[in-house]
């Protein structure tokens, strides 16, 4: 007689989402993520020592004799050992490197060569050392650190506040980040990545609707710690209701934002109706922890008399900021911060 056979058990599978597995797998990524970190960094601290000995030997009678033939020399040799990223021009852009970053240990760590690459072309060094500091707080992309660049980041920033940052001291380059009590706008806000023309017909809903429509932009264009809260926000009292074109919330400073959007110039009712929205404001939305409420006034065009005989002179709370739909070009920018200047000074 056959015995029968029965089939035992598989052992118990661990679940997919078990604590072992999931801790196990957040150690790995941190470990790789802290690996490929580290591996820039030393490559950044190697390029800096290049750039270090280059310099050194700049005082030498050898390279004062053959200058430019010995880089080609050297460039040649290390390419042909060790491959790309020696060449003669980023032999010389580790030259720059050190020289306009000496200080070995004020380099953020969290950046890589690339980010190192865009940051020599900025000659100030107190822009410089903003644009480093911002670039690593925030995780900025070679790309999106370009672009701020492109787009006088920092000069816009000084431009629009009377305690401007080349007071600061910049042999201590980490305490140049931007502290958020100091600015909370830039001016102008450049939204060049509407599709809205220049020159072209367009109302407050439009420019509010492709505002909806690239809101990840917009934020990062507003600067740190926005988030979106509400679109067309009701708010009323017993007799009124209102409606607030953009709310956001800046979890930095612990405030509401309030955003409206004007097309045209800048007029003395804009700014009487914010400061209305900013006082109804704290006084039917703002919830206890949050700081006072901040307006600011989005428009195309504003003028001295508006800023000067206004509340907007000497408000902590009410901004007007123009924006721009396209990237103005150098000249531009230079007459907008000038304009921006002169209108804070009286």
């Amino acid at each position: 007689m056959k015995q029968k056979i029965t089939a035992t058990a598989e052992p118990h599978a661990l679940p997919k989402n078990s604590d072992l597995y999931v801790f196990s797998r957040e150690l790995i990524l941190n470990a790789r993520k802290l690996v490929y970190h580290t591996a820039n960094f030393v490559m950044v601290e190697t390029y800096w020592q290049i750039g270090k000995r280059i310099v050194e030997e700049q005082g030498g009678e050898m390279y004062a004799k053959y200058g430019e033939s010995l880089l080609q020399d050297v460039s040649k040799r290390l390419t042909a050992e060790f491959g790309k990223g020696f060449g003669y021009v980023n032999l010389t852009n580790m030259r720059k490197f050190y020289l306009q970053f000496q200080n070995v240990y004020a380099l953020r760590k969290e950046l890589n060569w690339t980010h190192y690459r865009s940051l020599i072309r900025v000659e100030n060094p107190k822009a410089r050392a903003i644009y480093m500091n911002e670039a690593a707080d925030n995780a900025w992309s070679t790309r999106f650190l370009d672009e701020q660049v492109d787009k006088h980041f920092y000069e816009r920033l000084i431009a629009t506040h009377k305690e401007a940052i080349n007071e600061l001291n910049v042999e201590n380059e980490q305490q140049l980040a931007i502290q958020p009590h100091d600015f909370i706008l830039k001016d102008p806000l450049v939204l060049n990545f509407y599709k809205l023309q220049e020159n072209t017909k367009y109302n407050e809903s439009d420019v509010e609707q492709v505002i909806i429509d690239n809101l990840q932009k917009f934020l990062l264009e507003l600067g740190k710690g926005f988030s979106f809260v509400a679109r067309q926000q009701r708010i009323a009292t017993e007799l009124s209701q209102y409606y607030i074109d953009l709310v956001f919330y800046n979890y930095i400073l612990k405030c509401f934002v309030l955003i409206d959007l004007k097309i045209g110039k800048l007029m003395h009712q804009d700014v009487g109706q914010m400061d209305m929205y900013v006082r109804m404001y704290d006084d039917l939305k703002r919830t206890e922890g949050d700081n006072p409420t901040i307006g600011i006034i989005l428009c195309e065009e504003k003028d001295r008399a508006e800023v000067k005989y206004s509340i907007l002179n000497d408000s902590q709370n009410i901004f007007a900021t123009k924006y721009k739909l396209y990237l103005p070009t150098e000249a531009e920018f230079v007459a907008e911060i000038q304009q921006t200047r002169s209108l804070m000074a009286n």
